[in-house]
């Protein structure tokens, strides 16, 4: 049968606790014949738990789910489980996976939806141009949507003094890497600290930079004689290799 559009859309808030801020209003009665009346919940409810491991802490997370494609012609089901894509973050414009697992066919379907990650954020106070140096006075922290882009926004605005823009931005802006000039922070072979950080361990030793360590870009760096491991200029003559 077709589905009609899953309008109004429901609206959930999770804060960065995970308590329900507002209450879903019910799915429309043509609705429940395809999919039982705990699916969306559940659906937005999954999205919300899996942005929270990726948002900071504190921050509010919003889930808005789409619509269907109305083309679509599914047959009744009595338990839709929703699940998460492989690969596919719980961040911005994304979708879950809709899966029949009672019902006499078994169907699968995505709906899209957007997650919205509200928290504290570096933003100019006044419009700036290309090639502007970020001073004091022109930054503050507000709250802002952290799943608006795939990189996040930096959070600590006195860190970005002295930062030049690659790009103009206006007011309230939130900043993100790609709006700042990379920094430089070792030269090709300059000795370097090699760190290795893992659950409740670290290891650090020295190495020769192969390459400028530019920040946002990977590094290859030669330990001893023969090694050569990949990592990130995190720091001043400081490379972060992953496990």
């Amino acid at each position: 049968m077709n589905i009609p559009k899953l309008c109004p859309l429901l609206l959930l808030l999770v804060s960065g606790h995970g308590a329900l801020a507002q209450t879903p209003a019910p799915l429309p009665a043509a609705l429940s014949v395809a999919l039982p009346g705990d699916t969306l919940p559940r659906a937005v409810a999954l999205v919300a738990e899996a942005a929270k491991a990726l948002a900071p802490a504190g921050a509010r997370v919003q889930v808005l789910p789409g619509t269907l494609d109305p083309r679509l012609k599914l047959a009744a089901c009595t338990r839709v489980q929703p699940q998460l894509p492989a690969g596919v973050p719980a961040w911005g414009r994304t979708r879950v996976a809709l899966r029949c697992t009672e019902g006499p066919v078994r169907w699968n379907v995505f709906l899209p939806v957007t997650v919205r990650v509200w928290a504290p954020a570096a933003v100019p106070t006044v419009a700036l141009g290309a090639g502007a140096r970020l001073e004091a006075g022109q930054l503050m922290q507000a709250e802002a949507d952290w799943a608006a882009a795939p990189t996040p926004p930096f959070a600590d605005a006195a860190a970005l003094q002295g930062r030049m823009l690659v790009r103009a931005v206006s007011a309230g802006h939130p900043l993100r890497a790609d709006d700042l000039q990379a920094r430089q922070w070792f030269a090709a072979g300059d000795t370097v600290r090699v760190v290795t950080n893992g659950t409740g361990f670290s290891i650090a030793t020295e190495g020769r930079a192969l390459a400028a360590g530019v920040e946002g870009q990977a590094v290859r760096v030669r330990i001893g004689e023969s090694h050569v491991a990949a990592g990130r200029p995190v720091g001043p003559r400081l490379v972060e290799v992953g496990l």
